[in-house]
């Protein structure tokens, strides 16, 4: 009977065993998968496994290695070697290089991007997004035009609300594409004249002249224009705010009904400048590069007031390119999540605003001793998104050559081995250059190297 007892015990404890084995199993299985992202790779593991073995190729830290560069042997892309550097592996400095400050390639990013290789990664599907359109039969990704408009909130640079926005290859196309919308008016028989204030980014007046059409042209420096009271013509102002070459927040000049704006707010981030409220003019133009450092994405974005308006401009870009690039905008998306993510973008621009920052004292710092040299002069401004009173950190120096001998300031920069962007192309006086700070901390040491050398040669001369 006890024996009997003893045995009608053992369903019940084999029952409690069972449930505990599962609940146990259940829990390592789910929380494996929450290890490998919630189920095991299979068809991407190889594309990742490729991607991570050349992104470990070791360049020096004077150098990348890409997925798509030339191949050595057929097996292994060969590294891509910074400015000054050579070398299989990019560590051979050459010593008599020219210190490049030409181009605005937002280089000073990447290690932000290494730091957070994780997270910014994305692998495409070989069937992702075949077709020409979306779901909704739109050229744009309605989940990506969300997240800019947060992005925006969160930020605190541009008013969305109730604006359309659009998508650009870049923010050239779309500079091209609010020309085009503004000057297309069948009752007017005269052209839209198009101007910007000097200095201005040189693509103004090189690609309104390359597309130039019977419904606009490029007349140049906008102050030749503003005590004009000829009412009867059309008039469209680029202003470029923080302005490319010198970081000015530049506001309109041209005023009156027949008078439009374009707003090219590329650098109008915490990096560049401080944020003291809301852009919220007609039509707003940014892009991915100046704000992710990803220029080879070509994505840019434009926030437009009115309907006709943003019909016209997409109408252009639809025949243009047929919008833009399905990959491109899911790069786009994926970066833009990232620096949500990152305490709500504080962690780019913190670091991108201390490099560029960095980078301006110390020129500033070189140019303190000179009589020969000058940089623009930018004051320090309460920044809405920082919640503090900051100093410039903008993206070029405007640099000047101060002695009435120097007036090819190119030329003299060029002797030091220097090589800037020259002042004529900005539309202003050639004793001006432009020197980008946006490069690799290679391309900024480098420069800071030479400038530094340039001024002390400046007061040896002076002692003689």
């Amino acid at each position: 009977m006890e024996k009997a007892h003893v045995f009608s015990k053992y369903p019940l404890m084999v029952l409690v065993i069972s449930i505990f084995l599962n609940l146990f199993f259940c829990m390592r299985v789910c929380s494996g998968r929450e290890d490998h992202d919630q189920w095991d790779l299979s068809w991407s593991r190889k594309a990742a496994e490729e991607a991570e073995s050349v992104a470990a190729i070791s360049c020096s830290g004077h150098g990348r290695a890409y997925l798509d560069g030339i191949l050595l042997d057929g097996k292994k892309p060969v590294c891509e070697c910074n400015n000054c550097y050579a070398g299989h592996d990019c560590s051979e400095f050459i010593p008599n290089c020219a210190a490049d400050a030409t181009s605005g390639d937002p280089l000073f990013l990447e290690p932000f991007w290494m730091q957070n290789a994780a997270s910014s990664a994305i692998l495409v599907a070989g069937w992702h997004r075949m077709s020409y359109v979306f779901s909704d039969k739109t050229y744009i990704s309605q989940e990506l035009e969300n997240h800019i408009r947060k992005l925006h909130q969160v930020v605190g640079n541009a008013n969305t609300s109730g604006r359309f926005i659009i998508f650009g290859a870049g923010s050239t196309q779309l500079l091209n594409a609010a020309v085009h919308a503004l000057s297309s008016n069948d009752n007017d028989s005269s052209p839209s004249l198009v101007f910007a204030k000097i200095p201005f980014y040189q693509a103004y007046e090189s690609q309104t002249v390359f597309f130039e059409t019977k419904d606009f042209k490029f007349e140049g420096d906008v102050s030749v224009w503003k005590n004009n009271s000829n009412a009867t013509i059309n008039l469209i102002e680029f202003v470029t705010s923080p302005n490319n070459p010198d970081g000015q927040l530049n506001k309109a000049v041209l005023q009156g009904r027949n008078a439009k704006a374009i707003y090219d707010r590329v650098y109008f981030w915490p990096h560049f400048t401080a944020i003291p409220a809301p852009a919220d003019e007609d039509i707003m133009i940014f892009s991915i590069s100046k704000f992710t450092g990803h220029a080879g994405t070509r994505f840019g974005w434009a926030v437009i007031k009115d309907e006709a308006l943003f019909k016209r401009m997409n109408t252009y870009v639809s025949l243009n390119t047929i919008g833009v690039s399905r990959d491109a905008q899911l790069r786009a998306l994926k970066l833009i999540n990232v620096v949500l993510q990152g305490r709500r973008g504080r962690e780019i621009f913190e670091f991108g605003h201390r490099i560029m920052r960095n980078r301006w004292e110390k020129l500033n710092h070189t140019f303190s001793v000179s009589t020969r040299f000058s940089l623009q002069k930018i004051g320090s401004q309460y920044c809405n998104f920082f919640h503090r009173v900051r100093g410039p950190s903008p993206a070029y120096a405007w640099l000047k050559c101060e002695r009435e001998e120097d007036k090819d300031c190119y030329g003299v920069l060029k002797a030091a081995n220097i090589i800037g962007r020259k002042g004529s192309l900005f539309g202003a006086e050639s004793r001006y250059v432009r020197l980008s700070l946006v490069r690799t901390q290679d391309d900024f040491d480098l420069l800071l190297q030479r400038l530094n050398k340039l001024v002390l040669e400046e007061d040896s001369i002076k002692s003689m």
